[in-house]
């Protein structure tokens, strides 16, 4: 290798290593490592333009071991990615010598871990290990479906490729198995996993716990598989990526054997250069392998680098980028609707008319379950909205989630089309939240659907849409000992409030068909939020909305369904299927006299963002008595019923048994709110 190569790549572990004994924090071994490879893709391989990190067409590069954030940001550094502000690209640089020297500190642009919409250059949030790696086969999935949906004879606009660079922690963890189990079957040649085998944890060798032959398991997932036994040789590492992106029918492993630390004298190769700053001694030693001038300052960026990649990325992406932009305003003259939609999906905006059909449902007191009615209403929006694409874990039958005409995602020898708007994840739920993330990643608007309990398997993806502010739209059915007979491993219980206690996520159980409605309504304009529907398998009496309140109200998140005259005595406050229970008990107290309030509460999360002077109008605080009725823990109510206040919740697990004998044995019955409504209107006497 000439000498500015070389010295390219000792100035990414120069860098990184340095930021890192700055913070006196991090992971600089894998930095030290991967350096070779990281030069080689973003070099030779990537078609990315630094000038214009948005540009639609380019390559993404995923760093799913997130710990060697290091790596990533002297790249973007050294290659003069541009910034981006307010999502536009501004003539600044997304960091600079300064922030890296800031690493892991307070405001930094170079936190911990990298953070997309806080590092420009930076594709995904990737922290928990394996979340990476499924959000690269959502990029993926995102790439064949808006090639297939846009790309026409002679306009090839979508053709990236989605590049992840993984290590053993990552091939440790579920998710990343089961996505990649997922591509396999997709046939996702766009996709290029390289795997960072360097055969140490944090605990020490992985003979400890990880002996397994990972690329023979890859080829069982049906990937094209290469082993290079040198991670140090780059020209190894160039011919693996082309070989790579000439495998079109199936995604690719490199599996990249190195040396963690490499350079440093005592430390490479062992646990103690992966979680912790190498020290001054070491950081010494390293440099003197590098062949660096002892008398260098920290972060010293030799002459000729940044000028190196300017002329080999800088140079081939801002072509590649030139062509495209050329390209696309003659598809624009030539496919002008479709160029519209690209504008929508890429602005983040919806289009004209995407809620025109959304129904409005008849006063039924057999009424329909609520993932019944939502499935009429989702595909009231796919229609308009023809960017939402989704599926489920193995449950669209159940969770009434299928597009109508909409056909399936697979590749032509499982009789589908990329083109397809259904996603079959197969029961992968965790792998299904983190393609999700990865798909709306790249502006399309994505959806995945299960039973509530299995939000359990999908924590770390949906919160990951949150701190990423991704308008992920999570559909969870049988959300309550309402499943019934398939007992208490089926029934949730602490699960909403789970998802109501995590930030930035908007959660809603809407009581009815009509609220069904309006919660997609106002979920789907949210464009920077993830929302949750927690829906019933059993039916829900549709309101009658000319003798109670409009479901309008479920914007606001709790609103007066229906009132006394006067001052009431006593609230009676509910969610979901148990808002039609509360109706009825409010009907009895009235007949007997006693002065109720009934409210929907289908979000607490859309209620707190609500003024005080609306919180308080339909919760005034001086009516004291109280009671808040939900199949699920008791956890969170009590901010609305106050010290006194009456909550009927789930105090144990559920049983196994019809629904109505559930109800019964639980206290959902007319007559236990009743009493607790009674005993409650005497409180505020």
């Amino acid at each position: 290798m000439s000498t500015l190569p070389q010295l390219t790549i000792n100035t990414i572990r120069t860098l990184s290593m340095e930021g890192v004994e700055r913070a006196n924090s991090g992971h600089p071994g894998t930095a030290m490592a991967l350096a070779p490879a990281m030069y080689a893709v973003w070099q030779h391989d990537l078609k990315y333009d630094p000038a214009d990190p948005c540009w639609p067409a380019r390559d993404r590069f995923v760093l799913s071991v997130g710990h060697a954030s290091m790596l990533l940001y002297s790249t973007l550094f050294l290659t003069g990615v541009k910034d981006i502000q307010d999502g536009k690209v501004v003539d600044a640089p997304s960091l600079t010598v300064e922030d890296l020297s800031q690493f892991r500190q307070l405001n930094s642009k170079t936190p911990g871990h990298p953070e997309y919409r806080f590092t420009a250059g930076v594709e995904t949030t990737t922290g928990p290990l394996g979340q990476g790696c499924g959000n690269s086969v959502g990029m993926a999935i995102a790439q064949k479906w808006m090639s297939a949906r846009y790309d026409r004879p002679g306009f090839k606009l979508f053709d990236y490729h989605v590049t992840v660079f993984c290590g053993d922690g990552d091939m440790m963890e579920g998710v990343a198995s089961e996505a990649a189990s997922t591509a396999g079957h997709l046939a996702l040649g766009n996709l290029t996993w390289i795997y960072d085998s360097n055969q140490i944890s944090i605990e020490g060798s992985t003979d400890l716990a990880f002996t397994e032959n990972v690329g023979k398991r890859f080829e069982a997932y049906g990937w094209h598989v290469q082993t290079l036994p040198d991670g140090n040789d780059v020209e190894a590492i160039l011919a693996a990526l082309k070989a790579a992106r000439a495998v079109t029918d199936r995604p690719s492993m490199i599996v990249l054997k190195t040396v963690i630390g490499y350079g440093a004298p005592k430390k490479a190769g062992t646990a103690s250069a992966h979680g912790e700053p190498l020290g001054a001694e070491e950081i010494k030693g390293a440099k003197a392998a590098y062949g660096w001038p002892e008398d260098a300052p920290d972060f010293y960026v030799p002459d000729g680098v940044k000028e190196h990649f300017a002329e080999g990325l800088g140079k081939r992406g801002a072509e590649a980028n030139a062509e495209w932009r050329e390209l696309f305003s003659a598809y624009r003259e030539a496919h002008p609707d479709l160029a519209a939609e690209i504008d929508c999906i890429i602005e983040h905006r919806l289009p004209e008319g995407w809620d025109k059909d959304i129904p409005t449902f008849e006063a039924d007191a057999k009424g329909v379950a609520s993932r019944a009615s939502s499935g009429q209403v989702l595909n009231a929006v796919a229609k308009n909205l023809p960017w939402m694409i989704g599926g489920s874990a193995d449950l669209t039958p159940s969770t009434k989630t299928d597009i109508k005409g909409g056909g399936s995602f697979q590749p032509e020898k499982w009789n589908g089309t990329y083109g397809g708007r259904n996603l079959h994840f197969g029961v992968r739920e965790h792998a299904m939240g983190s393609i999700c993330n990865g798909i709306a990643l790249s502006g399309i608007r994505s959806y995945g659907s299960g039973f509530l309990i299995f939000s359990d398997y999908m924590k770390a993806p949906i919160r990951l849409s949150a701190i990423m502010e991704l308008p992920v739209l999570y559909i969870f059915t049988h959300d309550s000992i309402g499943v019934g007979e398939d007992g208490p491993t089926h029934q949730p219980i602490e699960q909403l409030a789970q998802l109501r206690a995590t930030p930035g996520i908007m959660t809603i159980r809407p009581s009815d068909a009509n609220e069904v409605s309006e919660a997609w309504r106002t979920l789907i304009p949210m464009t920077h939020k993830p929302a949750v529907l927690a829906l019933s398998r059993q039916n829900l009496p549709t309101i009658d909305r000319t003798k109670y309140a409009s479901a309008a109200g479920l914007a606001k998140g709790a609103y007066v369904l229906a009132s006394c005259d006067g001052k009431p005595d006593v609230i009676l406050i509910a969610s979901g299927s148990e808002v039609s229970l509360v109706v009825t008990a409010y009907e009895k107290l009235t007949e007997e006299g006693i002065k109720a309030r009934v409210v929907s509460m289908p979000s607490f999360d859309l209620f707190e963002e609500q003024s005080q002077e609306y919180r308080d109008s339909v919760l005034p605080p001086d009516i004291i008595g109280r009671v808040a009725v939900e199949q699920a823990a008791a956890f969170g109510w009590d901010r609305y019923v106050g010290i006194g206040g009456a909550i009927i919740a789930m105090n144990t697990f559920g049983a196994s048994a019809p629904a109505s004998a559930l109800l019964t044995k639980f206290g959902f019955t007319p007559e236990a709110v009743l009493d607790a409504a009674k005993r409650q209107a005497l409180r505020g006497k």
